[in-house]
């Protein structure tokens, strides 16, 4: 049996499975957490304890109609001015609820479009940031960046406020693949901004590639890919389209009938992924590439590699405090979500409330599942031994697991007892297996592709 015939046999063409940035999943996520617990949480924060903070700034002026994030399409300029000063709002009473000493290390701005805030909005949502918070000499700044959506006073005023890397969207260059998204950017303005971030110093650059995409066919994926590897970022996240019309109505838009059958995606991104390896990138996780001097591909060496909302991180911070509509925090002792409605969200603030109002206390049980789950994303492999060390003898929990997925995923994988890891394809495969972990896990459930 080939490799390609093993991976059909185990099912993956047919298998739906979480992406794991958080276990568990937020469909499991209830109303049991609320400001309260969020003010609990925040204070218990240590004094030098280095935290990430992530912001969300939920608007676009174009609405990509393959995206399943918590957007909206703007047009006016006063909606967006209300916003930004709701979460200024936020940013002085979530700081107001940490202990002094708290530093953070890293700050995502993400959304939506945070390029979408003009120069002087940028510079006035980094300056108080900055003001509220303590942050390290070594601190990275990143920002999502729509290169339709920027300008070089946006750059400027990134640059003055420490940014230190920039997330560059692309998706596809194929102009078909483009029109059927809704999402139309050439080449050459991709590429003007990499110049422009550079110029100004900028110089660690992300960028992601989506295969899945309707009329996407290898060749058109291909030649997108030459154009990604010509632009040399230092990371590349190469993502499967997750179609969840029933989640994102924008999707809707879309002919399902273009969609690439389950086969050609196994194809795209087998292909691609050795495409990207040849190139000299190193194969991170499941969906992500970096150069092998990138902090993510040292970090990925150094068994330092770890996974958050935002994906694959070489952040170590065990607290993540998200702010904006809908942003998710995490804690050692649950996750707290904000309202996911922006006006649900501006109400809160505005009444001088946090915005939490749903998330899940994690029990023991929770945190060792959910280190299983993050070893074998991040490395394709857990050890029973390793996991004592944190949880003791609760960790032979997991033996059972392990002797299951043993016998249905067969040679893919080695089970030693006391060491579990996946052989055979562990990027295709790793989301499948880390779903036997799950014991939130329903039949029912409807997640994407596992592919």
């Amino acid at each position: 049996m080939d490799s390609y015939e093993q991976l059909i046999s185990l099912g993956l063409l047919e298998s739906k499975a979480p992406r794991y940035t958080s276990y568990p999943t937020t469909p499991h996520f209830s109303a049991s957490v609320d400001g309260a617990s969020m003010a609990d949480w925040l204070g218990r924060v240590t004094a030098g304890e280095a935290v990430s903070l992530y912001l969300h700034i939920p608007f676009c002026e174009r609405l990509c109609w393959f995206c399943a994030c918590r957007t909206q399409g703007l047009t006016a300029r006063e909606p967006l001015e209300a916003y930004l000063d709701t979460l200024l709002r936020e940013v002085d009473l979530v700081a107001g609820h940490l202990r002094p000493g708290v530093e953070v290390a890293h700050l995502h701005l993400g959304g939506g479009t945070p390029t979408i805030l003009s120069a002087r909005q940028l510079s006035r949502l980094l300056i108080r940031l900055r003001g509220a918070f303590s942050f390290r000499p070594d601190a990275e700044v990143a920002a999502e960046i729509d290169p339709t959506c920027v300008d070089e006073a946006k750059i400027a005023a990134l640059a003055d406020g420490g940014l230190t890397r920039a997330s560059v969207g692309i998706q596809d260059f194929d102009p078909m693949v483009q029109d059927a998204i809704g999402r139309r950017q050439s080449l050459e303005q991709t590429r003007a901004v990499r110049d422009a971030l550079r110029a100004v110093g900028i110089a660690r650059l992300n960028t992601d590639i989506v295969y899945g995409l309707p009329h996407q066919d290898w060749p058109r994926l291909s030649r997108t890919l030459d154009a990604v590897i010509d632009l040399a970022p230092d990371r590349i996240a190469l993502f499967g389209y997750a179609h969840v019309p029933w989640v994102a109505k924008r999707q809707r838009v879309i002919d399902a009938t273009a969609l690439p059958a389950p086969h050609h995606r196994l194809e795209a991104t087998l292909k691609a992924g050795a495409r990207l390896e040849g190139a000299g990138y190193a194969a991170i996780g499941i969906d992500h590439f970096a150069r092998p001097d990138d902090a993510l591909a040292q970090a990925a060496q150094a068994d330092g590699l770890h996974r958050n909302f935002q994906g694959y991180t070489d952040d170590r911070a065990q607290t993540l405090i998200a702010l904006g509509a809908s942003g998710i925090s995490r804690f050692a002792q649950g996750y707290a979500q904000n309202a996911p409605a922006t006006a649900a969200y501006q109400g809160r603030i505005r009444s001088g409330d946090l915005a939490t109002v749903r998330g899940h206390r994690l029990s023991l049980e929770d945190r060792l599942r959910a280190a299983a789950i993050e070893a074998l994303l991040c490395r394709f492999s857990l050890d029973l031994a390793d996991l004592a060390d944190h949880f003791g003898d609760f960790a032979d929990v997991l033996r059972a697991d392990c002797a299951r997925i043993a016998e249905r995923f067969g040679k893919a994988v080695e089970w030693t007892g006391a060491r579990l890891t996946i052989m055979d394809h562990p990027r295709a495969l790793a989301r499948m297996v880390a779903m036997e972990f799950d014991a939130y896990s329903r039949p029912d459930a409807r997640h994407s592709a596992a592919v």
